[in-house]
């Protein structure tokens, strides 16, 4: 058990609720001591769903029971210390919320923190929480896993029971965690996830899929993998393509989820989040049904060229941007989904491994293992890791 935090001031940016705790434990179990920043899309009893939009807030009901990871978490000892921010929707990496703000980002000032579970992350980065609950569906916790320095994984889609939480697009949705130590990672895996129906034997990593990173994280990630994995033949050429349905059938499901709602309300959203909704509501019959076989026919190469074994990745095509540099945000956002789309496109588990660049910024190396493979790949991203990202350290207990 660790000692509870010093009470915080509740910064908006990171919480919208905050508690001390927020709501306590119901159970005991290997969590009891931990708390948890919940991502605004968990419904959590006796509070409202915000999922980063005010409107949407206002709007929304009281819950009446907790989400079902929620609950699963408060069982085995946890407790809520509060609901953090997320991008609207879910629907970015960034981490920039137009009405509520940035999440700071600890590991690198001035940097956006990364999205769309920013206020998850960026609570555990600050020590304001040891488990950061989020929702990765593109890569919504390997990003700011990767920007801010922290332990993460998006874990093998349906693996996490997913009521109470509110969908972004149901093909692509899961449950994922942060931390700022691989063994509060495995113990948040011990009371989420099943036990293993997957084995894993051996590391691979192809120079191809290094190559669509920055050069300072290409190094850093080729350095730690160094010889633990035999060389693979990726075709980069097509993750274009494989990408580009993947964010078809994205849009197309999130106007499913949402549009109707939305709809007379586009001017509420954020002008990036707007144009990635109402590309959605564009999309024809025709359209989604071609991109969901060229998904069909992606999944079944990347889980036939991953087998049994573990691939060895980027989390994320650079170090987070600088705050305001919308261009180059957006440039960073398209070149890590070639990467991070891999697992999100083949239902498959993923962690994310803190590590510097050589400048000492915060970076990722992403392990992408076989369907049911969540809690072992874990145990393997713990052995193999060089020692603590530089703070984490001062909380060994996370």
């Amino acid at each position: 058990m660790r000692a509870r935090p010093d009470p915080i001031d509740p910064d908006q940016r990171i919480w919208r609720v905050l508690g001390d705790p927020l709501v306590p434990p119901t159970g005991s179990g290997p969590l009891d001591g931990e708390d948890v920043a919940v991502k605004d899309l968990y419904a959590v009893a006796g509070q409202r769903v915000g999922a980063g939009n005010p409107q949407w807030l206002a709007a929304a009901p009281i819950e009446s029971t907790h989400a079902d990871a929620v609950a699963l978490l408060l069982n085995a000892g946890a407790s809520v210390r509060g609901i953090s921010r997320t991008d609207e929707f879910a629907y970015s990496l960034a981490g920039i919320n137009a009405h509520y703000g940035a999440p700071p980002n600890s590991r690198a000032p001035g940097r956006i923190s990364g999205g769309s579970s920013s206020g998850s992350a960026t609570a555990v980065g600050l020590a304001q929480a040891s488990i950061g609950l989020g929702t990765d569906t593109a890569g919504s916790i390997r990003v700011p896993a990767s920007y801010q320095g922290l332990w993460g994984i998006r874990t093998t889609h349906g693996a996490v029971p997913i009521g109470g939480l509110l969908p972004l697009a149901p093909s692509f949705d899961t449950v994922g965690w942060l931390t700022r130590g691989a063994a509060l990672l495995r113990s948040v895996a011990s009371v989420l996830l099943p036990g293993d129906t997957g084995l894993i034997s051996g590391i691979t990593t192809s120079t191809a899929l290094l190559a669509l990173a920055a050069g300072d994280v290409r190094e850093a990630v080729a350095a730690w993998i160094g010889d633990r994995a035999a060389p693979s033949a990726w075709d980069a050429g097509v993750l274009p393509g494989w990408l580009a349905a993947f964010q078809t059938v994205q849009a197309w499901e999130a106007w499913q989820q949402r549009g109707e709602w939305l709809r007379p309300r586009l001017d509420g959203l954020a002008p990036d989040v707007r144009t990635r909704f109402e590309r959605g509501s564009a999309i024809t019959a025709d359209q989604v049904r071609t991109a969901l076989d060229v998904v069909a026919q992606a999944r079944d190469v990347i889980r036939s060229k991953v087998g049994d074994g573990v691939l060895a990745l980027p989390s994320a095509a650079s170090v987070a941007p600088r705050l305001g540099d919308a261009a180059g945000i957006d440039a960073v956002r398209q070149a890590t989904l070639a990467l991070t789309c891999i697992a999100s496109i083949a239902g498959l588990p993923a962690v994310s491994v803190p590590l510097p660049t050589a400048d000492g910024l915060p970076t990722g190396v992403g392990l992408i293992g076989p369907a049911g493979s969540d809690r072992a790949l874990i145990d393997l991203a713990g052995a193999l890791d060089l020692g603590p990202f530089p703070g984490n350290e001062k909380c060994p207990t996370w």
